[in-house]
């Protein structure tokens, strides 16, 4: 591909969504820790081009960052990227999200998360990647009513495509683990916010609208919990799994099957705060940061979303010691400053 130079570093990393809000995260920790990153994304119109672009503008800032703009549902051009580049560990954090959205855009969910995923298992696999971890999301768990979410749990019931589509990565991915030996792990996600964060997201929507005194529209009448999980959490655990591939689990028992773990090189884990808060004290929380109450719209239930999750971590924490460390009231005072900021409020 035209204007990409070949990477030979042994420590490169490609981050898929770099200039998404996780993918922001990630790569910003990763530089800053002397790896050599090389960031791809579409740069969609989903939500705010402009914020996607600033994220970008600040990882640019860095010598050892390498940015492509591309569609990774085209194979050509990720053909290209991995034939010019040499990469230890692919980060697969590109994704059409939102769970409303694909009620009403379900061609994006194909392209984004299903189409392009099998391009970067081909890529990897061919280029011998020593670690792929992709982003799966906890939304998986559907009509899962049992807490905490664990991954040993069937997650046979997704109540919407985006879910669909999650749980079809990391059975792509088990497949390739299965048949090509590519070590492969996937991280469902719980409700991640902070700096930085996604506009289409409760805690962007709740301040922007309390700030310009205009009604928020709460769920379920507002009898919804979930666990609310701070980015630098999230980082951390994407980079305590980076740096241990997965391996296959010789307890394994083909007639008594962990979801969790594989006799390939293939392993899921949550990772979440495991500790939900109810919305209403979220909410109550912003409020108190951005000191002004909320004028509340209390609506049903929508499609597709669910009134509870709850991660359980037991086997990240035993697995890497991960730990996760911020309070929903520090995490949610974090973005208002940065809100503040951005917007100049």
């Amino acid at each position: 591909m035209p204007g990409i130079d070949i990477m030979t570093d042994k420590d490169s990393i490609l981050v898929t969504g770099a200039a998404g809000f996780i993918g922001f995260h990630l790569s910003s920790r990763l530089l800053a820790e002397g790896y050599s990153v090389s960031g791809v994304d579409s740069i969609n119109d989903y939500y705010d081009v402009g914020l996607k672009e600033d994220r970008l503008s600040l990882l640019q800032k860095h010598a050892k960052f390498e940015f492509t703009q591309l569609n990774l549902a085209h194979d050509v051009p990720i053909k290209d990227l991995f034939a010019n580049n040499r990469f230890k560990y692919v980060i697969h954090l590109a994704a059409q999200a939102g769970v409303r959205y694909s009620l009403t855009h379900p061609q994006a969910y194909v392209e984004s998360n299903l189409t392009a995923f099998v391009n970067i298992l081909e890529a990897c696999r061919h280029q011998g990647v020593e670690h792929l971890v992709f982003a799966s999301s906890s939304s998986v768990y559907g009509a899962n009513g049992v807490m905490p979410f664990s991954v040993k749990h069937n997650v046979d019931h997704p109540i919407s495509l985006y879910a669909a589509t999650k749980k079809s990565n990391e059975l792509m991915a088990h497949t390739y683990a299965a048949n090509f030996s590519l070590p492969v792990t996937g991280l469902r996600f719980f409700t991640v916010y902070g700096p930085w964060g996604r506009p289409d997201m409760a805690l962007f929507l709740f301040t922007k609208a309390i700030l310009n005194g205009d009604p928020i529209d709460v769920y379920n009448n507002g009898e919804m919990r979930r666990d609310f999980t701070y980015v630098d959490d999230i980082v951390e655990g994407i980079q305590r799994v980076m740096n241990n591939p997965a391996v296959p689990d010789s307890s394994w028992n083909a007639a008594s099957p962990d979801p969790s773990a594989s006799f390939a090189p293939f392993k899921v884990y949550n990772i979440g705060n495991s500790a939900p808060v109810e919305l209403m004290h979220f909410i109550k929380v912003i409020e108190k940061e951005v000191g002004k109450k909320a004028t509340i719209n209390y609506m049903p239930i929508q499609t597709g979303d669910v009134p509870e999750t709850y991660a359980d971590v037991s086997s990240l924490v035993r697995d890497l010691d991960y730990q996760p460390a911020v309070s929903v009231e520090y995490g949610v005072s974090q973005f208002i400053k940065w809100y503040r900021e951005y917007y100049r409020i």
